[in-house]
């Protein structure tokens, strides 16, 4: 049976629509600011479409100059010369993703839609700070630790104005594509998700030597976390971050001890004798407490190490680390092969 992994019709019709919506998200007013005052009983509003501003502008930089906020120029924001362009790319790439009909693009459409949304509002928020916040010093009405930043949606009072934030016709029809987006998506994973349940047991049996594969070469140590790792020596919980470690079979299968005594012990057992080969790790006593291989470690064997089970031995990786510990905790020091013969 052959695999139909491609957009379902509904979707592609969806798409068309988006498109057509975006084009006309470019030519009105995406976002509005209305302003409401008893000396302005009609209020004045402030819309900014994708490519200018428009309403009450001469007003409002009125207004503002007494407060101290800069004017209000659209030539001022390079973003009413990127944010078209940017609308339109989307309409092309919904369209052209409408076109090859494939579910990958259908996703990643999704993704840079809602990237696109978070930054743009993210940059609306910072352009209102900026005038909010950023005042002349010597403008005629100043009220000490008053800022002047207009919600990013919703209502605010600023002295006697009442300050309201919301989408405009264009804010409305973007959000729109981007729920229908999302429905296409949910549609496309409900349908992929019976898909690939009637193509399960053929790829099952793929998969599954590649996976036993890949769990056969992974042989490096596994991180050992207190508190919740059981020692496969003496079943006790790990209880200091310093000491420990491991040993990894050329199976993949790792045993996690909780002192150098354990793992020693262990060493001579009759259960790891069924393993071919294996790897034995240490805890660094210093630094971050990472694994390291026995074979590359030194040692430092002191009573007042005090380690679980009274092993009481230290693995370093820094020569200069295990030199700093000895004067502190004087005692032995050791190679692997030494300690290995105790």
């Amino acid at each position: 049976m052959k695999k139909n992994y491609s957009i379902q019709k509904i979707n592609r019709v969806l798409l068309l629509l988006c498109a057509v919506i975006l084009f006309i998200v470019v030519k009105v007013p995406m976002w509005r600011i209305d302003l409401n005052a008893p000396q302005y009983p009609e209020g004045l509003s402030l819309f900014i479409y994708p490519n200018h501003l428009g309403g009450n502008i001469d007003i409002v930089n009125g207004l503002n100059h007494y407060i101290g906020m800069k004017p209000l120029h659209t030539e001022d924001f390079i973003e009413f010369k990127i944010l078209p362009v940017i609308i339109i790319a989307f309409a092309i790439i919904i369209l052209i993703t409408a076109f090859f009909k494939k579910r990958w693009m259908l996703t990643t459409v999704l993704i840079l839609f809602v990237v696109f949304g978070v930054v743009a509002m993210i940059d609306f928020w910072r352009w209102e700070y900026n005038y909010g916040h950023n005042l002349n010093p010597d403008a005629p009405i100043i009220v000490p630790g008053m800022a002047y930043q207009p919600p990013l949606i919703g209502f605010k009072q600023l002295l006697n104005f009442g300050a309201y934030s919301i989408p405009a016709i264009g804010g409305f029809l973007f959000v729109g594509v981007g729920l229908l987006l999302v429905v296409m998506n949910i549609i496309e994973y409900k349908v992929g998700k019976k898909l690939k349940s009637i193509y399960r047991q053929p790829a099952l049996i793929v998969l599954l030597p590649m996976l036993f594969f890949i769990s056969s070469c992974n042989s490096g140590p596994a991180p050992i976390i207190v508190g919740k790792d059981i020692c496969s020596y003496c079943k006790m919980p790990v209880s200091d971050n310093r000491f420990g470690a491991e040993i990894v079979t050329n199976t993949g299968k790792i045993y996690k001890f909780d002192d150098a005594h354990c793992v020693l012990s262990f060493l001579h057992s009759a259960e790891l004798k069924k393993e071919e080969k294996f790897k034995i790790y240490f805890v660094d006593f210093s630094g971050n407490h990472s694994l390291i291989p026995a074979t590359a470690s030194s040692f430092l064997k002191s009573e007042a190490l005090r380690s679980p089970m009274n092993g009481n031995v230290a693995a370093f990786s820094n020569p200069d680390s295990m030199e700093q510990t000895f004067n502190k905790y004087p005692g032995t020091k050791l190679s692997w092969s030494e300690l290995n013969k105790q």
